[in-house]
């Protein structure tokens, strides 16, 4: 049976959070799938998940492979989908009931029209334990609000905002055009969910509704700063999975362009900063190896990303002053944007 909407929820050792996300995915009724993914767990997660599939029928599926990490996750999510979108929500997350209402009776209509996007795009919020003031990334500033619009009409993009996995919906056929296949048993492919379908993304539109819940305070999350450092090369690996992507210079779409040099720059610099705050001889080489790579593979970015971005021009400073002041004002952006 076809469906609208595919959600897929990977999930590993999520007895104590993931039934709180179900049930924020199951008022979509009929329209919508939820793929609960048992990544290996060792727990209850994936008799949770058969419950839900058995009290849910046509609605929640369990699927249970081994362990292969949240990239191998979503790729199962996508090969099992049948719903004409898809969006990932990690099983410590959640979606807001009202957003998520005014989500889908947009996409029926545009389905509906046969006019869907090949991208959606709504806010998302970090919401992060303990935090008194929790951040909502928007995008009215950079992109048109409530209307169809292509690469060509999107504005500036400010420093720190991109759009995430939180904020994106795609049109399922647009991920397996891209051959969209991400690495295993590897943090941070979400990155690479985004990034790689970009070029294939035509017809896009932003809803100004606040979906994602974002949760951020897990001891053992992965994208606790401690958590990231210790698993470093797998950030750096991801970081070189974009690198290789895409030799960005060949994209005709000048927008597009801009923008995926905006995302990889950022990338990178998460990748740098994280070596320059925590540095010692062997971060020291491996965040010249970083740039080293990115210099072997195509000399151009490089240079755009060393030396006409500011950020990533930063990151390549020498002297321990200078380091302490780009570790500082990473601080800064971190607590303006409330990620970590």
């Amino acid at each position: 049976m076809e469906k609208l909407l595919s959600f897929i929820v990977p999930c590993y050792n999520s007895q104590d959070y993931m039934e709180h996300c179900i049930q924020t995915l199951l008022p979509g009724g009929e329209d919508v799938e939820i793929l609960v993914i048992d990544d290996g767990s060792v727990d209850n997660t994936l008799s949770i998940g058969k419950k839900y599939e058995e009290n849910y029928p046509g609605i929640v599926r369990a699927i249970h492979q081994e362990n292969k990490g949240h990239g191998g996750a979503v790729n199962t999510g996508i090969a099992n989908a049948k719903g004409e979108f898809v969006k990932v929500v990690d099983s410590d997350d959640w979606i807001d009931e009202e957003a998520y209402s005014k989500v889908l009776a947009f996409l029926k209509k545009a389905s509906a029209a046969k006019k869907s996007p090949d991208m959606l795009v709504s806010n998302f919020i970090y919401d992060k334990l303990g935090a008194k003031h929790k951040k909502v990334m928007k995008y009215h500033h950079a992109l048109p609000k409530n209307r169809f619009f292509q690469w060509k009409d999107i504005g500036h993009f400010s420093v720190g905002q991109y759009i995430l996995m939180h904020s994106v919906i795609y049109r399922r056929a647009v991920l397996l055009k891209s051959g969209l296949k991400l690495p295993e048993h590897t943090f941070y492919v979400d990155n690479v969910y985004v990034y790689q379908p970009l070029p294939y993304v035509k017809n896009i539109y932003y809803l100004d509704v606040t979906l994602y819940h974002y949760f951020i305070g897990r001891e053992d999350q992965s994208v606790q700063e401690q958590t990231m450092i210790k698993r470093i090369d797998q950030q750096l690996k991801v970081n070189k999975i974009m690198i290789d992507a895409y030799d960005l210079d060949r994209l005709n779409d000048k927008k597009l362009r801009y923008y995926m040099y905006q995302y990889l720059n950022i990338i990178t610099v998460i990748s740098s900063i994280l070596l320059l705050k925590y540095e010692n001889p062997e971060h020291k080489q491996k965040k010249e190896e970083l740039w080293a790579y990115l210099k072997d593979k195509n000399e151009n970015m490089y240079r755009e990303l060393r030396y006409k971005k500011f950020l990533g021009f930063m990151m390549n400073v020498k002297t321990k002053p200078m380091k302490k002041i780009v570790v500082f004002i990473y601080g800064i952006v971190q607590k303006i944007f409330g990620f970590n």
